[in-house]
């Protein structure tokens, strides 16, 4: 009978890719967490940047332009309490949504009461719900442990595109790797080129309204329409039960349960197609990136993730909400989940190209796309291993 190992500082076991540890018995995952701790400083270096960013921003504003600045917005604990801070801080920011069609009643209130109260502007791209449904339909087949990885795209190509069109040069995201961790790039990888991929293999429909975001877009973004990406709570003494406690007494801001259980379709994958399916459970990334940043104590996370993330009727609800809005049998998503797991390396994709120019394409991560800034920290960290 095997054991798994479990690093002694924080919860990441053996069963994570690329997993692996030193004579102390502490895993690569914070060596990558320590790397970004010297790169990002807080305290009053951090809060020194973080100040200098807000001037720089506001001495920049594009001239036609009204806003100073786009913030991506799910109605969340991390993109809510940007909006506010940003606000706080004398920023005009334009408020960007991406309506996959999955809110949840609570981020629909969230995002009502606080763009309200907040007094400010707000663009929704709203997808075209029948090409959507067949994309996710069309990962869900491809059986790739991070069928929502369409959601991330459109997210971020939705930021850079109303920036380019609203002359807005800057973009803040609510990531934070000490309360959120570093995925494994085997969970949650994907780019535009992979979308196109798995769509031609898989789809009914052809991708026409869907916002993809491909290499060429890079290229425009960074070179040509020199928009920034900005992640301010890298920077900051961000406490995330504080700032949700804020937002509850000041903007009558709601919980909706768990990190991006905002969205219903990425409830289900996290706590059920992931657990079921392939067998990982993602919460131990972001407890132990938790653990790491004295959040919650090793223990803590141990019994949290001891149980399920959810009670048995919230699955079975979450299970039917999902087969109903994407018309899909009991048979044919019982099909859909015994298909054997496949690797996001088994489809095309950039991936090989970000390998190959790991340095030029590092640079251009940790500036132009949000959604995956500690790649690098993470092959780096492969290879001393």
């Amino acid at each position: 009978m095997s054991h798994k190992n479990i690093c002694r500082r924080c919860v990441i076991d053996s069963d994570v890719p690329g997993a692996c540890f030193d004579e102390n018995g502490v895993c690569n995952y914070c060596r990558i967490h320590d790397s970004l701790e010297k790169a990002y400083p807080t305290g009053s270096e951090g809060l020194k940047i973080f100040n200098s960013i807000i001037e720089e921003i506001r001495k920049n504003r594009r001239r036609g332009s009204k806003y100073d600045c786009v913030v991506g917005f799910s109605g969340g604990t991390d993109s809510t309490y940007l909006l506010y801070l940003v606000k706080k801080r004398g920023l005009n920011p334009l408020a960007v949504h991406f309506d996959n069609g999955w809110n949840s009643e609570i981020s629909v209130r969230n995002i009502k009461k606080c763009i309200s109260l907040l007094d400010i502007d707000l663009q929704t791209y709203v997808v075209d719900w029948e090409e959507f449904r067949d994309i996710l339909l069309s990962h869900l087949k491809a059986s790739i442990p991070w069928p929502d990885m369409p959601t991330d795209i459109g997210i971020t190509s939705t930021l850079y595109r109303i920036a380019a069109q609203e002359r807005i040069g800057y973009i803040l995201v609510g990531n934070n790797f000490r309360t959120e961790g570093k995925q494994p790039t085997e969970w949650t990888y994907g780019d535009g080129k992979m979308i196109r991929a798995i769509q031609k293999r898989f789809g009914s429909k052809k991708i026409k309204s869907f916002p993809n975001f491909s290499i060429i877009d890079v290229v425009l973004n960074a070179f040509f329409r020199r928009i920034k990406v900005i992640r301010p709570f890298y920077f900051l003494d961000y406490n995330k039960q504080e700032a949700r406690s804020f937002l509850e007494k000041e903007m009558e801001w709601q919980y909706y349960g768990g990190h991006h259980f905002e969205s219903i379709f990425t409830r289900f994958v996290h706590s059920q197609l992931l657990r079921d399916k392939f067998g990982i459970d993602k919460r131990i990334i972001t407890f132990s990136a938790q653990v790491r940043s004295g959040i919650i104590t090793r223990n803590e996370a141990l019994d949290i993730l001891s149980r399920p993330p959810l009670s048995d009727e919230e699955l079975k609800s979450d299970r039917l909400y999902v087969m109903k809005k994407l018309n899909l049998s009991e048979r044919e998503f019982q099909e859909i989940m015994e298909l054997p797991p496949r690797s996001v390396f088994d489809y095309p994709s950039y991936y090989p190209l970000i390998k190959r120019f790991t340095r030029l394409a590092r640079t251009l991560v940790r500036l132009f796309l949000p959604w995956t800034p500690m790649i690098f920290f993470e092959m780096e960290e492969r290879k001393r291993d």
